[in-house]
């Protein structure tokens, strides 16, 4: 994820018969509270291990021709194949659109992506449906090495984490990488539906991400077919001009004042 800067947020104030007005400021106790409330939320939802659980029709995705199956998994659990596989298709798919600096943010995300709150929904094809057509566009032992369990090689996987953002709790994506070929058939859109009902599960205000501005095919998927926003925490939001911009969806009036709103 990139780096961002914090924004300075003021007091609000209001009207009333004429008179400004200033909003009370919460007492101590209460801000305490809610400071407890956010850690406890976001403490209990990185010690859970499975999301999918929770949500067991998202176990599978068919349609367009693609079946597939979804598990959960964790960044300090990833064995040497699969780490060797979000290696290759991250370089697949992310190198063109980073330019110049993938080869420093190569280096961010091998760390990023072992990190013990790393969680992760990795999508495999159905081992009865696969065939030597359908391998995916990196070598064949790449490819030959991503079997896990009883499941068909990966093609895709989504990396998120609970974090806070401008003291709001959130599910931010770290990473939603899947094969070209399996792409524009609905799966990144069914991946994100199931994000976006574990963070409401999980009481977190918003979901949110970072895209490059050169991908102009996320920026498209996120922003017009999601319903997604620049989020005022992004830099172009804050005339800082950066190669990046970061989006969110808000769950509530809190996250939507600060996160979307708040200038």
């Amino acid at each position: 994820m990139d780096s961002k800067t914090p924004q300075r947020r003021r007091r609000s104030s209001v009207i009333q018969n004429g008179t400004i007005t200033r909003e009370k400021k919460p007492k101590r106790s209460e801000v305490l509270a809610k400071k407890k409330a956010v850690e406890q939320s976001i403490k209990s939802a990185r010690a859970e291990k499975d999301h999918l659980a929770s949500f067991p029709e998202f176990r599978h995705f068919v349609n367009n021709g693609l079946s597939m199956c979804l598990k959960s998994g964790c960044g300090d659990t990833l064995s040497s194949p699969v780490k060797h596989y979000v290696q290759s298709l991250l370089k697949l798919n992310m190198e063109g659109p980073y330019g110049s600096e993938w080869l420093d943010e190569e280096k961010v995300k091998r760390r990023e992506m072992v990190a013990p709150e790393a969680h992760y929904i990795f999508v495999h094809e159905d081992a009865n449906s696969v065939g030597d057509e359908t391998r995916m566009m990196l070598s064949a032992e790449e490819a030959s090495t991503s079997c896990v369990e009883d499941s068909g090689p990966l093609v895709g996987f989504l990396h998120y984490r609970f974090v806070l953002e401008e003291d709001v709790p959130v599910l931010y994506v770290y990473e939603l990488q899947i094969e070209p070929r399996v792409q524009g058939k609905g799966l990144g859109k069914f991946l994100m539906q199931l994000i976006e009902l574990i963070a409401q599960k999980k009481c977190m205000g918003a979901v949110m991400l970072t895209v490059q501005k050169a991908n102009l095919l996320a920026l498209n998927f996120y922003l017009s077919k999601l319903r997604y926003i620049i989020s005022t925490i992004s830099p172009s939001k804050m005339g800082i001009e950066k190669s990046y911009e970061i989006l969110c969806k808000t769950f509530n009036d809190e996250a939507k004042t600060i996160l979307e709103i708040n200038g």
